[in-house]
């Protein structure tokens, strides 16, 4: 057997293995999953260990066993697979492109105005089933909850944080709003606000609301979204880098298989 063919059967064989943790950590989350944001998960990461499985599973026989039909439908997914993630690295870099937060004055943190970002961005988090769920993950996940447990922070020492964009625009009013501070996560609503914000009527001190209506959180969680796309659109390129190496093997072994299938082919 080839080298062509060794490294293609290497490079399954070690995926095949892969996929199996990704596919049992699918299939126990779905029988562990107990909120919106667990169950979200399960799906995707069940596909993805299940297609992992079968495509290593083509590319091992394929390689190893000179079976051609199966070492085409491989490179077929494999062909397919990289133009959908340069696609996708391309669309990633595109829709990040807009937004940024605004620095204020003597403050440490930056806020975000849902405005700033991509059209296609605002409407995923402004679709009501979206953010429900989004929503729901922030709330099981407690992304405030390190503000609430500084309950004896002044007003000078909040202000210098550094917080996250998801803190910035979720856990506190917007500071139009001017709403006089309590605590990180407890604002006292002084008389009638003349900001033109709607987030200052959305503003609740209940630990499970605070802002998580807001369109500054809606904000903060697209300024997430984009910093984590730049990075995932990063390992893309490297993947895909990746995948055009395996795959011009790949295609060395086919047509391996093919000459050693002609060479063993009886003759009449």
């Amino acid at each position: 057997m080839r080298l062509s063919n060794n490294l293609v059967g290497l490079v399954n064989l070690l995926t095949l293995i892969l996929s199996i943790p990704i596919l049992g950590g699918g299939i126990w989350l779905s029988h562990r999953a107990h909120t919106d944001c667990e169950k979200f998960l399960e799906k995707p990461i069940i596909a993805i260990g299940v297609i992992l499985l079968l495509i290593s599973l083509a590319g091992l026989i394929g390689s190893c066993c000179r079976a051609n039909f199966l070492l085409w439908v491989y490179l077929l997914v494999m062909f397919l697979l990289i133009v959908v993630l340069f696609c996708f690295t391309v669309f990633a870099f595109v829709v990040t492109n807009k937004g940024a937060g605004q620095a204020l004055s003597g403050k440490g943190y930056k806020e975000y105005r849902l405005g700033d970002y991509s059209n296609w961005l605002q409407k995923r988090v402004t679709n009501g089933k979206n953010w429900n769920r989004i929503r729901s993950c922030l709330v099981d996940g407690k992304v405030c909850q390190s503000l609430e447990n500084e309950n004896q922070t002044t007003v000078a020492e909040f202000y210098a944080k550094n917080l996250s964009p998801i803190q910035s625009g979720c856990c506190k009013p917007p500071t139009d709003c001017g709403f006089q501070y309590v605590s990180p996560t407890v604002w006292d609503v002084v008389g009638t606000t003349n900001s033109i914000d709607s987030d200052c009527a959305l503003w609740s001190n209940n630990q499970t609301e605070l802002c998580f209506g807001c369109q500054s959180c809606k904000a903060g969680v697209l300024q997430n979204i984009k910093t984590d796309w730049k990075k995932v659109a990063i390992v893309n390129i490297i993947f895909l880098i990746f995948l055009i190496i395996v795959y011009t093997v790949g295609c060395c072994a086919f047509r391996n298989n093919r000459v050693d299938n002609s060479r063993w082919k009886p003759y009449p």
